[in-house]
């Protein structure tokens, strides 16, 4: 399976269902980056948000090396500014030593924020995530240590969310988010966002880049496949997760909504 450049294609890679997993795949060298880049929204995004950039010395050697292979005489700003994607770059105090998140520049963070972050180990960064510490910290930690220069790879998250909004950092409770979404209108007012993430390691430095590549579309603009997809999630997902994700707040909505989608389908 492999990795496309929108939420349709991301899907179908996405989890919406079960267990945390790393859901990895192997990903070519044209696939890393998105070909086609909207510069004008990732330059407006840094420029309305200079705090979106944060560098501690030790990435400095990951950075110049990450911008040699991107071909951008500059620094992390540069690089993320020349792309699609966000990026961070980790960098691993000694070998066997966890990765920690030293440098960043996320133009379109899905409800983190970056200060949060610096400088902690991955298992820390990801804290929030329901489950994490449990079920993939010693994993990632395993598969991040051993990841090797030629190798690439990548994974899709897939959230519902009541924006479109490229920088999603909601400021109301979720139970005022999706007040105003009903069955009917879910097809406008949801919207399904996709992470779609790449981890890359750099052979000189031996830093790792972590790319994060934002779409989002309507849920009415999904094929019926897609609708029926993102439902699951409203029964997927453990109640923990569920509950950080807002589920109860619009997904019985969501799950009408596919409902009517589907027995639209089938009347045909």
């Amino acid at each position: 399976m492999s990795l496309g450049f929108s939420v349709e294609d991301l899907l179908p890679s996405a989890r919406v269902s079960g267990p945390l997993r790393m859901g990895l795949v192997k990903l070519a060298e044209n696939a890393w980056i998105d070909p086609r880049p909207d510069l004008a929204a990732r330059n407006a995004g840094f420029d309305a948000r200079p705090e979106s950039v944060m560098v501690r010395p030790e990435a400095e050697a990951g950075i110049a090396e990450l911008a040699d292979l991107l071909g951008v005489n500059g620094g992390l700003e540069d690089c993320a500014r020349s792309v699609w994607e966000d990026l961070c770059v980790m960098v691993q105090d000694a070998p066997g030593e966890p990765f920690r998140l030293c440098a960043g520049a996320v133009a379109f963070p899905t409800d983190w924020r970056l200060p949060e972050k610096m400088g902690k180990p991955v298992h820390q960064v990801h804290e929030p995530i329901h489950g994490y510490a449990d079920k993939l910290a010693s994993p990632v930690d395993k598969f991040m240590d051993g990841l090797q220069s030629f190798n690439i790879f990548g994974r899709a998250n897939a959230f519902v969310v009541a924006s479109d909004d490229l920088r999603y950092m909601p400021e109301v409770p979720p139970s005022e988010r999706f007040a105003h979404v009903t069955a009917e209108n879910a097809g406008e007012t949801l919207f399904v966002r996709c992470e779609r993430e790449a981890l890359r390691r750099l052979p000189k430095s031996r830093a790792i880049v972590f790319t994060i590549g934002i779409y989002r579309t309507p849920l009415g603009m999904l094929s019926d496949a897609g609708v029926a997809r993102i439902a699951q999630s409203v029964e997927g997902f453990e109640s923990g997760e569920l509950e950080r994700r807002a589920g109860p707040h619009y997904g019985p909505a969501l799950r009408e909504y596919a409902a009517a989608r589907a027995a639209k389908r089938q009347a045909a």
